[in-house]
């Protein structure tokens, strides 16, 4: 791959595969429409620490452990989030928005705190070819740290000055891509206040190759 391509990086879950859908309807099912809407935000605070606890663990183990934090489920329950995740839809605009970019030559690519087997099956349902995805659990290493960014760099000899990174979380991706000097474009589904400050705020992925073209010509 030449030191000429042009790159985007993604996170996926949040910014295009509907995390926050995905969870909250096993929440719903498993808790009750009345305990859902604070769970989500309890999953949220819980996760990270998993991840920190645990840097090795699969993302499966994360979401299982999690889980068991945020209140008792049965046995055969213990793991409705990985069972669910495989069909978590992707944002409406994604695939559109996705194949825009690779037709105005970008090459794109995910980084995930995720696994292999969940990472293809959400590929999948998007429907946009990548060219590669760095997933956690096979770096031993959750974001924010930067591992998944050295792993990519390492796998695609990209030229940083040619990448940008696109996410929805503040925590997980746009703090620790500026740390690292990207041009960063986040994705604010949530109507979040923005520390640190990205270079674009988009709403959603529409509008995406415009934004990628205003930072690498």
């Amino acid at each position: 791959m030449g030191s000429m391509d042009r790159w985007a990086t993604f996170d996926c879950y949040g910014t295009l595969i509907d995390w926050n859908g995905g969870i909250g309807r096993e929440l719903e099912r498993l808790f009750g429409p009345d305990r859902a809407a604070s769970m989500i935000h309890r999953y949220h605070e819980v996760e990270p620490q998993v991840q920190r606890e645990n840097p090795a663990s699969s993302y499966r183990h994360v979401l299982t452990v999690t889980l068991s934090r945020l209140g008792d489920v049965p046995d055969d329950e213990r793991d409705a989030l990985a069972r669910s995740l495989p069909g978590w839809q992707p944002f409406p605009e994604v695939r559109e928005s996705l194949e825009e970019a690779r037709a105005a030559g970008w090459k794109l690519a995910i980084l995930s705190n995720t696994d292999r087997d969940f990472i293809d099956a959400s590929m999948e349902r998007i429907g946009v070819p990548f060219e590669l995805a760095v997933v956690a659990s096979e770096i031993g290493s959750y974001k924010p740290a930067h591992r998944h960014w050295e792993e990519f760099y390492a796998r695609t000899g990209a030229d940083r000055a040619r990448h940008v990174h696109v996410a929805a979380s503040l925590f997980h991706d746009i703090a620790p891509a500026c740390e690292l000097g990207l041009p960063t474009i986040w994705i604010n589904r949530l109507g979040e206040e923005a520390r640190p400050r990205p270079n674009i705020e988009l709403r959603s992925l529409s509008g995406l190759t415009e934004a990628l073209d205003s930072l690498v010509a």
